[in-house]
């Protein structure tokens, strides 16, 4: 069984009605029920950032206007659907953005799946990328997995496996060094790819794509490689079209996506 979770919401300011951002985003992560234990994709923020919101900055705070629920924590949801944090054995990230990263303290005991150039990048940060990735939030030495080689083919992508063939790393690099999408394979023999950062708004996955203009900007800013984002979008974008009916895409912040998945689940 495969759980959608909101594990943090997003505020922006200066959204105007939604003529330039999103007045709600999301945090959207899966906790996937697996034979073995428990796998979650993506963290959101932990307990530790809701306790002492200054570490993740004033800046990011003052713009992204995180609610900091500690109810939205993926350690309190887990416990909610009635496990524990200790049964959740292994975290796949699709990068180390602090808004996707926050909880791997809450589950210590966790092997944590990362593709290699995104550990590199989030171990050694450089001037431009040290602010969003936030050392103190693994400081307490999490257990890295990391992946390199994808040579698995997935739909046209190229992908290495996470966790035996169900949980995949489909690498989507261009808005942080190593950022993934990470597909899992449902019960019902069809896949959900979280894309992670690839694109922010539902409509960049049409054609044309689109998206409001502070999106648009943001995402700009934020890429280190923009022209390989945006080629990394658009492949998205032909999965989302040709394989719709075998393939659900969805993007960490899309609110509107998330309604949907969270709702039908």
């Amino acid at each position: 069984m495969v759980h959608h979770l909101n594990c943090a919401t997003l505020r922006p300011v200066g959204g105007f009605g939604g003529r330039l951002s999103p007045p709600r985003m999301v945090a959207h992560c899966l906790l996937v029920e697996r034979s073995d234990g428990l796998t979650l994709v993506d963290t959101g923020f932990g307990r530790d950032d809701v306790a002492n919101p200054r570490r993740l900055g004033r800046a990011f705070v003052a713009v992204v206007r995180p609610a900091l629920d500690v109810a939205e924590t993926a350690a309190a949801q887990v416990a909610s659907l009635g496990h524990r944090v200790e049964d959740v054995t292994d975290i796949v990230l699709t990068h180390l953005d602090l808004d996707h990263a926050g909880g791997l303290a809450d589950f210590p005991h966790a092997r944590v799946h990362v593709y290699g150039s995104e550990l590199d990048a989030g171990l050694h940060p450089t001037f431009r990328t040290r602010a969003r990735y936030l050392g103190a939030q693994w400081a307490h030495g999490p257990h890295w997995v990391r992946h390199d080689v994808a040579g698995e083919d997935w739909f046209g992508f190229e992908a290495v496996h996470a966790l035996s063939d169900d949980v995949l790393l489909v690498p989507l690099h261009g808005h942080t060094a190593g950022h993934c999408g990470v597909a899992v394979r449902r019960p019902t023999g069809d896949w959900l790819l979280h894309a992670g950062d690839a694109y922010f708004d539902a409509g960049e996955k049409l054609t044309p794509p689109h998206a409001a203009p502070g999106l648009r900007a943001f995402q700009r800013l934020m890429a280190v490689d923009n022209p390989r984002r945006l080629l990394n979008r658009h492949r998205v974008g032909e999965l989302h079209t040709a394989h719709g009916s075998e393939v659900t895409v969805f993007s960490a912040h899309s609110a509107e996506e998330y309604d949907v998945l969270a709702a039908g689940s």
